[in-house]
């Protein structure tokens, strides 16, 4: 049965709107006529009297779209299952040249299918598109999984926000949302894409805008030395919506790290602070010695000594008094960025407390400063800086820093 022109075009247009290729549709009319043929001639019976299904085909050609439903049926001199089975003298109507034994295709019409064959056909062919199209969806996304894009606030359910990401709506949950941070509808923000998968509705996107991630992207999106891969960005540490610290390396020379990132005038950071809403980003260069990578991290305070044990990721700093509480920061914030960002568990003290506890020699008379960064030293520690927490001493210096 030739196929028409109206038809082959919708087809075509078709696969082109939803973005689908045209095999699969082609497979899934094919399909769709197959479950419609059997359902319209029913089912025969085997010689034990149990069901059987008809034994058709379909087949549509690919270049002109002309189709045709066929019922496969055995030649044999005295019919016993019609549905089976075609008498020699009907046989010969089709092909003189058939034999008994011989197999033959018989054409149907599919306008002879009844309506509940019909409709069965067509509910075949949405559901097929749907799946598609979701599979479509879900590869276009899942390629920008772990990238920054920007969407619309969309919608409000409870203290989670949809936004739209073009085709698809992107999940931001009350967790992955930064504190302080209030959007309207229709503002426009950038996200970053956590996780694409797929569920029973479809591709569910995950995205965040507290993730470490988000930085690092858009600092790729803002200074084309690290898009280009020219400074890297070795380790970041953030709390946010409040700091962020990032360790940069250069691998060319001329090529200041540090400076880059921040920019002419500041330019290039403050456009990520700004995106941010404000949140503060502390840029220090790595080191592959971890004394001096612990010093830059405690940026912006200042360092007297460190002695980095990299086989235990311990360490212990001496800063000056005045500049204890900077360096721990404000709830122990400093220090706990430091230590996330370097991989290493700190432990500060001031110089009055370190000569106090006998923990260090006179490094002022008897040592160098080189002799502090030796990462061959090793010594025990009594208070760590890893998750922020310091000891009441430390906590009384800051105070009376402060005032």
């Amino acid at each position: 049965m030739a196929n028409t022109n109206d038809f082959w075009d919708a087809l075509t247009d078709l696969a082109k709107e939803k973005n689908i290729s045209m095999d699969v549709l082609i497979e899934t009319i094919e399909n769709s006529l197959l479950i419609a043929c059997k359902n319209n001639y029913g089912k025969g019976k085997d010689i034990n009297g149990k069901g059987k299904d008809v034994n058709a085909t379909v087949e549509i050609d690919r270049t002109s779209g002309e189709y045709h439903v066929y019922l496969i049926k055995n030649v044999v001199d005295e019919v016993v299952d019609p549905v089976e089975e075609i008498s020699l003298i009907d046989a010969h109507n089709i092909d003189g040249k058939l034999q008994v034994g011989d197999v033959v295709k018989v054409e149907v019409k599919s306008k002879e299918f009844g309506r509940i064959a019909a409709t069965a056909a067509k509910n075949t062919i949405t559901q097929k598109i749907r799946e598609e199209e979701r599979n479509v969806l879900y590869k276009e996304y899942y390629e920008l999984q772990h990238k920054v894009v920007t969407g619309v606030v969309t919608r409000f359910s409870g203290n989670n926000i949809h936004v739209n990401l073009g085709k698809l709506e992107g999940f931001l949950s009350e967790t992955e949302q930064v504190k302080g941070e209030y959007y309207k509808l229709q503002d426009r923000i950038k996200v970053y894409i956590v996780e694409v998968k797929m569920s029973n509705k479809g591709p569910r996107i995950v995205v965040s805008r507290t993730h470490p991630e988000l930085v690092k992207k858009l600092f790729e999106e803002e200074v084309s030395e690290v898009r280009d891969g020219i400074v890297e960005i070795k380790s970041i540490s953030r709390e946010a919506g409040s700091r962020t610290k990032i360790a940069v390396w250069s691998n060319d020379e001329d090529v200041d790290p540090v400076g880059a990132c921040v920019g002419q005038n500041g330019a290039r950071v403050n456009a990520i602070v700004n995106e941010l809403r404000g949140e503060k980003i502390d840029i220090v260069e790595w080191d592959e010695n971890p004394a001096y990578l612990i010093e830059n991290a405690l940026s912006p305070a200042k360092v007297v000594a460190v002695v980095a044990d990299a086989d235990e990721k311990s360490a212990r700093v001496v800063v000056p008094d005045y500049q204890l509480s900077l360096a721990i920061g404000k709830e122990g914030q400093n220090a706990r960025l430091a230590a996330r960002l370097t991989g290493f568990k700190i432990d500060i003290k001031s110089e009055t407390q370190a000569k106090e506890a006998g923990d260090f020699l006179d490094y002022e008379e008897d040592y160098d400063d080189d002799e502090y960064y030796d990462d061959d030293e090793y010594y025990e520690e009594d208070g760590e800086y890893e998750e922020g927490d310091f000891d009441e001493a430390d906590a009384e210096s800051e105070e009376n820093s402060e005032e």
